[in-house]
């Protein structure tokens, strides 16, 4: 996943295989039915905090390594 839209499409795409609307997603995560409907939709500035929510409502993982060392 490299962009707001790829995320909202895996989240679409893994609710509806789980058989789940949006007000369900939204109750189970802890958000809102507008949130995930923005999320979906790849709104660039959803909350990171509620996204992270979400993903693990839906056992969404994300990988972050980078392959290098780490810099700071």
């Amino acid at each position: 996943m490299t962009s707001a839209f790829d995320i909202g499409r895996n989240v679409k795409r893994q609710r509806k295989r789980l058989g789940m609307n949006q007000a369900e997603l939204a109750m189970v995560s802890g958000t809102g039915v507008r949130f995930i409907s923005d999320l979906e939709n790849g709104k660039e500035t959803c909350e990171m905090g509620k996204m992270l929510q979400v993903l693990a409502s839906l056992g969404i993982k994300i990988d972050l390594s980078g392959g290098g060392e780490d810099q700071d």
